[in-house]
């Protein structure tokens, strides 16, 4: 990076944002050309994350730099400005599909080793575990949240509001959650009074012990927890709430995390599988062994592994699997026409995105009938059930909230350095035995904590910085002055990490000036009750949340306030001076691509990148007083204003707008609006040209855009498209590409 130069770094991920970055990223490298900004693209993709990790095995052609590591050193410089958008946090079926795709296409990278065999194994397995799950995100966050809706965006969907399902008070819809054994009733904590190194041990029954980690690092003031889900407990748990389901004609449904909490969630999935289909497990216990099948892979995997086996065993293990379905409960589909159930594959269907969709459609789930039906939802651990509980039983109460009149929810996040990363990293282990799992001082021996552990059980435990801490509380208190609007700190001061995060916010607000402010701290249930009665009275609630809240609550509020949580601004402010820009969450990005491929059609919405862009910009601007990118930002966010009255966005079928037409629109108004300001004339003499060269072709172009659809799109590949391609599908209009390529 230059001094006179900003650079933006937009990063390469997967999926539909991935493909609607080969149309929109040429559009803004054009634009910023001459500005004192430019803009690279740096590869974090899964496919990409995977090739970083083993060039050893690749050719030189073949290998990429590490660009998450680099982005992880950006981070904690001032000039650091990245534009986040929504990434794979790849399950172990993702992992092994993209690795898959890779050697196809003539990367030699290893396969993923299920059960390593040997330490050879062991060391690719814990390479791979670097890819896995949230992978990117405890790298990139060196800051907290600040994430809300933008302005036009929540004025649009007043104006044009989306339809939510209608709620009965008679409706069967709930979420069941466990009363003991779960994380949240065996969780300790403390707050470290001096910098150590710990060790995380298993002391077996007879005394012996084994070392977990070695060595890890704690610091004055940051907060450590443990905690286990005894999976005795969660396996009743399971049994009695698939029985009940199916005594009160209830569709089951499971809602878990098996890809940001990459070890302890898949876990617990695979304890729902096996429950579910016990007596298959238990008949065909010896086949499912040497095939090598893992329930905590779903019922898909399985499907799979025994696809090689003899036809007469294959089909007694099958209809062994119909008599089970007929025993149970119904199950949640995520695809009813091709059989693809809730249990199928740990990551298709994630709490935080498949929970706001229960409230948004009446507390119903798509059944095996292809219809929908009241659920139970199942989410074992009560830390954050209890908010969707609440959420749900409100309404029954009072009924479907109205987006043309609903307030909103924003969140100031506790994120920063790791802080509250559950159940995905290494420090979450699975008790090989009956025992205890102790963390111990490593210079003195001394016990700081411990866990009472049974076979099988799943040990978690976290760290949250104290500086996180104080910037989280400085961030809530800044965006309660500049909003008006409460700021609300979900604590439990019954569980132990919250009791020594409380202890924190309380002291760190007395450094701020809080008058005239309206600051609280309430448990998450009471804080999902406060903010719910001001929402229906058009009233706007900052949710101050941990780390796994904040990821909750800023898919469940967009979803009901504007239809999606991918238009959402998410602001990081980085410890250390510099700007982490995130464009919303990716959940739907998977269907989209396959509309692409099947129709050429691609329904991504990209306006959270563009909100993204703008604050990239607006902060370029102020931070190295840069009049340009300023200006940058000031139209952008005019052409996104005039975008959204135009109702430009991706409609749902072919023959309609999609994501290409509505980066057109986007670029015309953004040129309009440079063309149209008086505060830079080189700038405005540049774009008038633009701006009626895009006016005048706009009926050609839309032409061409619109004539790419309707036919199947060979991406040459899923996790690795091919580039060429990809481009051509991508930017199908000659006319609008001699436009922005000659601006460029």
């Amino acid at each position: 990076m230059s001094e006179t130069t900003s650079t933006i770094i937009w990063t390469e991920i997967d999926e539909a944002p991935a493909l609607a970055t080969y149309s929109f990223l040429p559009i803004v490298q054009a634009f910023v050309k001459g500005t004192g900004v430019s803009v690279e693209k740096w590869d974090i993709s899964l496919a990409g994350r995977i090739i970083a990790n083993f060039p050893e095995h690749l050719t030189g052609a073949q290998r990429i730099p590490d660009y998450l590591s680099q982005l992880g050193e950006l981070t904690h410089k001032p000039e650091a400005n990245i534009i986040k958008l929504p990434n794979i946090s790849a399950s172990i079926p993702q992992l092994k599909e993209a690795i898959k795709e890779l050697q196809a296409k003539g990367y030699a990278v290893p396969d993923y080793p299920e059960a390593p065999k040997n330490e050879a194994e062991q060391a690719i397995q814990a390479r791979y575990a670097k890819v896995l799950g949230s992978a990117v995100n405890p790298v990139l966050r060196e800051g907290n949240a600040d994430r809300r809706s933008p302005l036009s965006v929540k004025a649009f969907s007043k104006k044009h509001p989306h339809k939510l399902g209608p709620w009965s008070a008679d409706s069967k819809c709930h979420v069941a959650h466990m009363t003991g054994g779960d994380f949240y009733g065996s969780e300790n904590s403390l707050t470290i009074s001096k910098a150590a190194e710990v060790r995380y041990e298993f002391v077996a029954a007879d005394g012996s012990t084994t070392v977990l980690r070695r060595q890890m690092p704690v610091i004055e003031g940051e907060i450590l927890d443990t905690s286990v889900m005894h999976v005795g407990a969660l396996r009743t748990f399971y049994e009695e709430q698939m029985a009940q389901a199916r005594a009160e004609g209830l569709l089951l449904s499971l809602h878990l995390k098996a890809t940001m909490m990459k070890v302890s969630d898949p876990v617990m999935f695979g304890h729902a599988v096996s429950v579910f289909f016990k007596d298959v497990f238990a008949k065909h216990a010896e086949t499912f062994t040497g095939l090598g099948v893992n329930p905590n892979f779903g019922l898909g995997d399985l499907y799979a592994k025994i696809q090689g086996l003899p036809a007469e065993q294959r089909a007694e293990i099958e209809a062994d699997i119909k008599a089970a379905y007929a025993a149970r409960p119904a199950l949640a589909m995520v695809d009813s026409d091709r059989g693809i159930t809730n249990l199928h594959v740990p990551s298709d269907i994630i709490v935080d995105a498949s929970m706001p969709v229960v409230v948004r459609e009446s507390g119903q789930m798509w059944g095996p009938d292809g219809k929908l039906h009241d659920t139970k939802a199942l989410i074992p651990d009560r830390c954050y059930a209890t908010t969707y509980k609440t959420i749900i039983e409100d309404c029954k109460r009072h009924g479907a909230f109205d987006p043309a009149t609903m307030g909103s929810v924003p969140n100031v996040g506790l994120m920063a350095q790791k802080a509250e990363e559950y159940g995905s990293h290494d420090k979450t282990f699975i008790a090989p035995a009956a025992g205890a799992i102790r963390v111990v001082v490593e210079s003195t021996g001394e016990i700081l904590l411990a866990q009472q552990v049974e076979a099988g059980d799943i040990f978690r435990s976290c760290q949250t910085k104290d500086v996180a801490v104080r910037d989280w509380v400085k961030l809530a208190v800044r965006r309660a002055k500049a909003t008006g609007a409460p700021a609300v700190f979900w604590l439990d001061r019954q569980r132990a990490h919250d009791a020594q995060i409380i202890a924190k916010v309380e002291r760190y607000l007395k450094e701020h000036d809080t008058a005239g402010l309206d600051i609280r701290i309430l448990a998450p249930v009471d804080a999902m009750t406060f903010s719910l009665e001001r929402i229906r009275k058009g009233l706007d609630t900052i949710s101050v949340t941990g780390n796994v809240l904040r990821d909750y609550l800023t898919d469940l509020f967009p979803i009901l306030e504007i239809g999606t949580s991918a238009k959402m601004l998410s602001v990081v402010p980085l410890l250390a001076g510099g700007g982490l820009f995130e464009t919303g969450a990716g959940g739907s990005a998977p269907k989209h691509v396959q509309q692409f491929q099947k129709e050429g059609y691609l329904r991504w919405d990209s306006l959270g990148e563009f909100s993204a862009l703008t604050a990239s910009l607006e902060h370029i601007g102020a931070t190295f007083g840069n009049p340009r990118a300023a200006l940058l930002a000031e139209t952008l966010d005019q052409a996104i204003g005039k975008f959204l009255d135009g109702n430009k966005s991706p409609a749902r079928k072919v023959g309609q707008i999609d994501n290409r037409g509505s980066h057109f629109y986007l670029a015309m108004y953004w040129a309009e609006a440079l063309a149209a300001q008086s505060k830079d004339a080189a700038l405005k003499a540049r774009f008038a040209g633009v701006a009626q060269q895009l006016a005048a072709n706009e009926a050609r172009i839309n032409e061409e855009l619109i004539g790419a659809q309707g036919r199947p799109v060979d991406m040459g590949g899923y996790y690795r498209p091919d580039p060429v391609k990809t481009a051509a599908a991508m930017r199908p209009s000659p006319t609008l590409n001699a436009i922005i390529d000659a601006l460029a």
